[in-house]
């Protein structure tokens, strides 16, 4: 018996002929293969901690990658192209991003103040779905018990918690910035 005549009676749902497996085997190798070989090539940003941008551009590499995988109306070079394009938009968005303050601002979320001298900033926290033991999380996470010698806790642009305790403040540079945006 031949492998065709083996699955003749298969549903279609289980089994849908030679041709798609064939093409999803080739995606997955060319398309690893390429993909990989894009990330590397555009750097390190690209796996960098996310900014919302970057998750966005993550989320559609991937959705792009996995679609034409499956989809056996998706030529290799179509697919390859579509992640490079992707990268491509990221890099060069990027890129405008370190030379236009103006597209920074409107692209990046700025760090926000949530806790600074021993207060919470209930205003940031609230506009920013925070409670209270999101930041005694934070400051355990950085290692402390307690808030004690917490400077400032600063919701990052990736989403994260920054604990800068007062030992390591220094001329508070970092924080200057965000703290005339105090509620």
């Amino acid at each position: 018996m031949t492998p065709t005549r083996l699955f003749e009676k298969v549903p279609s749902e289980f089994w849908n002929g030679w041709d798609p497996a064939v093409h999803t085997v080739v995606m997955v190798l060319v398309g690893y293969f390429a993909l990989t070989v894009m990330i590397r090539i555009s750097g390190p940003r690209t796996m960098a901690q996310m900014t919302p941008l970057d998750f966005v551009i993550a989320v559609t590499i991937g959705s792009t990658f996995g679609g034409s995988v499956i989809s056996a109306n998706v030529p290799v070079v179509q697919a390859v192209l579509a992640l490079a394009m992707l990268i491509l938009i990221q890099w060069l968005l990027a890129w405008v991003r370190r030379r236009s303050p103006r597209l920074r601002r409107i692209v990046d979320a700025p760090p926000v103040l949530v806790y600074y001298q021993g207060e919470f900033q209930p205003r940031a926290m609230r506009r920013h779905q925070l409670v209270e033991d999101d930041i005694h999380t934070a400051a355990r996470k950085a290692g402390g018990g307690s808030l004690a010698g917490v400077s400032a806790v600063i919701l990052q642009q990736d989403g994260a918690l920054g604990v800068i305790h007062e030992e390591r403040l220094d001329d508070a540079s970092s924080i200057n910035p965000f703290v005339q945006r105090l509620d």
